[in-house]
């Protein structure tokens, strides 16, 4: 099946549709993975629900011309990232409505969560990790692998063809930095 799911995307990528109709039955059970880690700890009435959260990335996906997937994983590396675009969103929305009320840091090794007292520090964590992407890209990308798409060192070392040991240590780098830019940011 992980052959059926890389040649779909190859064919997505090269422009048919097709493939992406059959594509969505066979990816469907990990992004909805993808989608429930991203919320969890919700309250059960928040508006953004899991379902929603995947098709909303879904379609900022489908609707990116010049698609090229690597692998599989590069295509689930790029859906937590869509995610996770999608919830910044929606907390800048809900953010703007509120002014900030509540805003508190989001320690890294949290779930995600975008409850009203969260909003300040999500939006923070995306501005921080757009400043991290500038200074160090393959940190920023571990980042958003690990912490917004739940991937292994393993996994995420396949990803970006790089040991699990470069992993690591950028991860580690990654959030020494981000930790300290969250602090500024409180400050």
């Amino acid at each position: 099946m992980q052959h059926d799911i890389t040649e779909l995307l190859n064919q997505w990528g090269g422009g048919n549709q097709a493939a992406l109709e059959q594509l969505m039955p066979l990816v469907y059970a990990q992004l909805h993975k993808l989608a429930r880690r991203h919320m969890q700890g919700q309250n059960p009435d928040h508006t953004l629900q899991t379902t929603a959260l995947i098709h909303e990335a879904w379609l900022r996906m489908a609707g990116d011309s010049g698609k090229h997937w690597n692998s599989r994983a590069h295509f689930y590396g790029v859906a937590a990232k869509a995610m996770r675009h999608v919830l910044v969103d929606y907390a800048r929305a809900r953010h703007a409505a509120k002014r900030g009320d509540g805003a508190r840091r989001v320690p890294l090794d949290e779930g995600i969560s975008v409850t009203d007292e969260r909003l300040t520090g999500l939006i923070a964590l995306d501005q921080a990790l757009i400043r991290l992407t500038k200074l160090h890209w393959r940190q920023s990308s571990i980042v958003e692998l690990r912490f917004f798409g739940g991937f292994s060192v393993e996994d995420t070392a396949e990803i970006l063809k790089i040991s699990p040991e470069t992993v690591m240590l950028d991860w580690r780098a990654a959030k020494a930095w981000l930790q300290k830019e969250l602090n500024r940011h409180d400050a």
